[in-house]
């Protein structure tokens, strides 16, 4: 009986085990998200909402005593949409996309509460896709756009 234990550990529990230690190969994690001007000062996009491209974000992953462990940066597109490959795996840890810079000169103040998105970066929780989306952040216009109070008085009528 004893000797069925040993083989089955060493046959299934070992290499299980070994695995999941190792870094991913193979499939990265396939990161996304968009990066926004807020330029109504909403606090949300609203379509008067522009897109950012060439924004700096940063996906940063933190052990349980809060030490960076993972970071890697990622500049946005003509759409404002990032794509960031993460070859390994993060169950172990929190990770964040983080707002870095914007080159738009009135549109560089990170938006409070919409600066930094977390993700999920880890195979072993059900998702069977090894694509991961992260909610979109935003920087605030130095300047609300003219229209602005009607676009948002229009939002506030159709929510009564």
């Amino acid at each position: 009986m004893a000797r069925v234990v040993l083989i089955l550990a060493v046959c299934v529990l070992l290499p299980a085990l070994i695995s999941a230690a190792r870094p991913m190969s193979g499939r990265p994690f396939r990161l996304q998200g968009k990066v926004y001007c807020d330029t109504c000062r909403a606090g949300f996009e609203t379509s008067a909402t522009t897109y950012i491209p060439r924004a700096k974000v940063r996906v940063e992953c933190k052990d349980k005593e809060q030490k960076l462990v993972y970071s890697m940066e990622g500049t946005t597109d003509s759409t404002g949409t990032y794509h960031i490959l993460v070859n390994e795996d993060h169950g172990e840890e929190t990770c964040d996309v983080v707002l870095v810079s914007s080159p738009v000169g009135d549109c560089m103040t990170a938006d409070p509460g919409r600066e930094r998105a977390r993700v999920v970066l880890t195979s072993y929780n059900g998702i069977a896709s090894d694509n991961r989306f992260a909610n979109a952040m935003g920087f605030m216009k130095d300047e609300i756009l003219s229209g602005c109070t009607t676009l948002l008085q229009s939002l506030m009528e159709e929510e009564d």
